[in-house]
């Protein structure tokens, strides 16, 4: 193993159809019809890039780094000397990248792009995992993702260590405040859910002791704590003594998610591990 790896489990890179798929997206978006700057460079003028790093971080992103070069032009050459997942150092050098200048030159911001964004969830990814090190709690992250980048910043999140909650509307079921208001009950939604759910996992959130307990004799097995106090959600822990999954929720930061996961909760959700992302300050720099 890797101790520079902040995940002890295997993470599964997503299908590389998906990720070409996704890149040229991103390409067509940069280059349009053309890269007008670049076709002032020979045609045939090859080049050599160092990739480092200036600040300490979790990388994460390498495969859609590599698959922009890729797409533009297959004579160019990524090789890393880091993989995903891997803490990084201030001026450590992260890969070598070789080619035509010109394919260098159109790729290097969507490549970049792709490698600091990613970068930057895995390493938020990693402090919310080392803050509840020891404690037997999985970190989750939330649809509050950047539009466009949902598998790839689930991904990030894996890389740093935490857990993925559902990907999408398609795949779970989580009953929120409207959603019991339109079935008439917290009861009413659960056997709507349990009628309709086709065998994803059904969650839903309440927003107080008792409807926790409405919840818990509705036969809820994955209940949202949403933010509650850390006073009620020891309470929300011994009332349902291991009859359903909880999971708290609301405004989780670094400075509040040890104390949260102390009180005896099995999940915390944590939107910001997606939506307030610093990109990772990287550099990408031709060498001699």
């Amino acid at each position: 193993m890797n101790p520079s790896r902040p995940a002890a489990r295997p993470v599964r890179l997503p299908d590389p159809f998906l990720i070409e798929a996704q890149v040229r997206a991103a390409l067509a978006e940069d280059v349009g019809a053309g890269d007008l700057t670049a076709a002032l460079v020979p045609r045939d003028q090859r080049a050599r890039a160092e990739l480092i790093t200036r600040e300490p971080a979790v990388i994460c992103g390498g495969a859609w780094f590599e698959t922009v070069f890729r797409v533009l032009d297959p004579e160019i050459a990524v090789r890393w000397e880091v993989a995903d997942g891997d803490r990084i150092r201030p001026g450590q050098r992260l890969a070598l990248i070789e080619g035509p200048s010109a394919g260098l030159l159109t790729g290097e911001r969507t490549a970049m792009n792709y490698l600091q964004t990613l970068s930057g969830t895995a390493t938020r990814a990693a402090e919310f995992a080392a803050a509840v090190a020891g404690l037997p709690v999985a970190v989750l992250d939330t649809r509050k993702t950047l539009p466009g980048l949902r598998v790839q910043q689930k991904y990030a999140v894996l890389c740093g260590g935490c857990h993925n909650h559902r990907m999408g509307l398609f795949d779970a079921i989580l009953i929120k405040e409207n959603h019991i208001l339109a079935a008439g009950s917290i009861p009413a939604a659960l056997a709507a859910a349990a009628t309709a759910g086709a065998g994803v996992e059904i969650q839903i959130e309440v927003e107080s002791l008792d409807e926790l307990q409405t919840a818990l004799d509705g036969g809820a097995e994955l209940v949202l704590l949403d933010n509650f106090a850390l006073g009620d959600l020891r309470l929300a822990v011994a009332m349902s003594a291991g009859r359903a999954r909880l999971e708290a929720s609301g405004g989780v930061t670094l400075a509040t998610i040890r104390a949260i996961a102390e009180t005896g909760v099995d999940r915390i959700s944590v939107g910001a591990l997606t939506k307030d992302v610093t990109a990772v300050d990287l550099s990408m720099r031709f060498v001699g």
